[in-house]
């Protein structure tokens, strides 16, 4: 609710006479609100939210029962909350209304997606995410950093995915300029994206990412918009619930101006189930997280913290907490007992009540309260009871989500997916660019291997002709000399017959005969060598 301009929450005092209420020029002064399971945090969580919606502040808050959704609905009137009207005396001033509401889910099942690049996010936070340790980390930061010197944008794990295979197939080639680049250490940090894809990644890394400005609206009424970030299926991925916590706050550090102390906050920021924020946190996470903490408050900014104990959040982070809510806290060993001792000594003491017993004694729906006063010190402990909320409680109907995320004017920017052309495809014409190239240099070289064996054969067969037509010319030789051997053979008997019978005519007898067959062959024979002779 609101009186006066401030923000009122609460009542003390016997009979509940006595407002308790939160300046807004000291919102942004941060604060937290713990306590034990079922002990009001929720509720006191949608009475600030509804009262600084109704001073036209945007609040984004994180539903992970799934019971803030209410906001968009008017509160039921029963027994129960009229008991409670009476006994606050707000007949009045209480009204059960609906407060403008936006639904956001990075898994797009339950509101409208909300993502953001891999570049947004950095290499720090999604090293924290991813789970790295300071070595990983680092190689991390110089993927990003040669990805920005080549002009390659990271947008969704398909980019990073390519641009670690990239390193990888190139670590040489980067070595001199970087460092060493263990390929076990790339290897390592893609099996980690793939098991946070397992978790949802592919979804929150991507496009449209968010414009931090579209959380900065207000209702038709004038009322801030409340922001409501499903994160039932989420809670159960604390890595990337984690991360995407710390990159709202730190893209708000960073996208916003400085605007110092204002009369009212530019937004406020509730961070539920906030122990997962900080455990296994590196100290490069933390030394972030307290710095934007510490800083962000200039830009007009309130962060509160939710959890069940202030013990969750480290010492760095609670001395920037000034706006205290502690519920009850249970204490059944040693080191609970230490953890109540510890928020009790973050309040300020009020010697009407001892605080370690109290905070043991506090029924549902009643706290500790410390505000910051207008001059800016923390405000003496008071026992309070929190009012009642004026949206409903509990969950709504999966229609009535369906159709108040239809009908938000954000739908149509951020609804569809866009995959623009990032690393990922430009890697991929790279490598299709140099496929081919291969592919060509390889044609090239198979043909000319073809057409060296071609000549060779070419050459052979030449060759293979050549001594081919060389036998048969000796054939052809061999077989004219044995005819004219044979002509020769019959000439020569011939005519040395008809000379022998001319001789022996001459000499008579079988002696004469006989003499000239043998004058006759010689003869022949002679003349047979001497045209052999002419013929060579």
């Amino acid at each position: 609710m609101v009186d006066n301009g401030m923000v009122y929450f609460a009542k003390t005092g016997e009979d509940l006479s006595e407002k308790i209420c939160l300046i807004p020029k000291m919102a942004n002064r941060h604060g937290f609100i713990c306590g034990a399971t079922g002990t009001g945090k929720t509720v006191t969580l949608k009475v600030l939210a509804e009262s600084f919606s109704k001073m036209g502040v945007p609040v984004f808050l994180s539903d992970v029962k799934g019971d803030l959704s209410g906001f968009i609905m008017p509160g039921q009137d029963n027994e129960n909350m009229q008991k409670r009207i009476k006994k606050f005396a707000l007949e009045e001033d209480f009204e059960y209304q609906s407060f403008p509401t936006t639904f956001y889910d990075i898994y797009g099942e339950k509101g409208i997606p909300l993502r953001t690049t891999i570049s947004e996010m950095g290499p720090l936070l999604l090293g924290q995410c991813l789970g790295l340790n300071a070595t990983q980390s680092d190689v991390l930061s110089v993927i990003f950093k040669i990805a920005d010197d080549q002009n390659l944008l990271l947008f969704d794990t398909k980019d990073l995915k390519a641009m670690i295979n990239y390193v990888g197939e190139n670590v040489s080639q980067f070595e001199m300029d970087y460092g060493r680049i263990a390929k076990v250490t790339l290897t390592t940090i893609i099996r980690s994206i793939v098991a946070l894809e397992a978790e949802g990644a592919d979804k929150f890394f991507g496009e449209p990412g968010l414009d931090i400005t579209d959380l900065f609206s207000n209702g038709d009424n004038g009322y801030g918009m409340i922001n409501v970030l499903s994160s039932e299926t989420l809670i159960n991925k604390p890595k990337l619930y984690t991360a995407f916590m710390l990159y709202l706050m730190s893209e708000m550090f960073e996208v916003l101006p400085e605007v110092g102390d204002l009369e009212k906050p530019k937004m406020v920021f509730f961070f539920d189930e906030a122990h997962l924020l900080f455990s296994n946190a590196t100290p490069a996470l933390m030394e972030k997280i307290a710095q934007v903490v510490k800083l962000i408050r200039s830009k007009g900014v309130g962060i509160y913290f939710v959890t069940q104990s202030p013990a969750d959040i480290p010492n760095e982070v609670m001395s920037q907490l000034s706006n205290k809510i502690e519920h009850a806290l249970r204490a059944y060993t040693p080191k609970e007992m230490k953890a109540v001792k510890i928020a009790a000594e973050s309040f300020r003491e009020n010697p009407e009540f001892d605080t370690v017993e109290l905070l043991q004694q506090l029924g549902t729906g009643e706290a500790l309260v410390s505000m910051l006063g207008a001059d800016g010190i923390p405000g003496i402990t008071q026992h309070a009871r929190i009012l009642p909320p004026e949206s409903a409680m509990g969950t709504i109907e999966d229609s009535q989500r369906l159709d108040s995320i239809n009908h938000c004017p954000l739908a149509e920017k951020y609804l569809e997916t866009i995959d623009s052309d990032s690393a990922y495809e430009f890697l991929q014409r790279r490598q299709l660019e140099i496929d081919e190239a291969n592919a060509a240099a390889l044609e090239a070289a198979a043909k000319a291997k073809e057409a060296e064996a071609a000549a060779k054969e070419a050459a052979k067969e030449q060759e293979k002709a050549e001594k081919a037509a060389q036998k048969a010319a000796e054939a052809k030789g061999k077989a004219v000399e044995t005819g004219i051997k044979n002509v020769a053979s019959s000439t020569t008997g011939t005519i040395g017959r008809e000379i022998g019978k001319a001789v022996g005519g001459t000499f008579g007898g079988s002696f004469g005969k006989t003499l000239g067959g043998n004058i006759g062959s010689s003869l022949g024979r002679n003349i047979i060598g001497t045209l052999f002779k002419l013929k060579k």
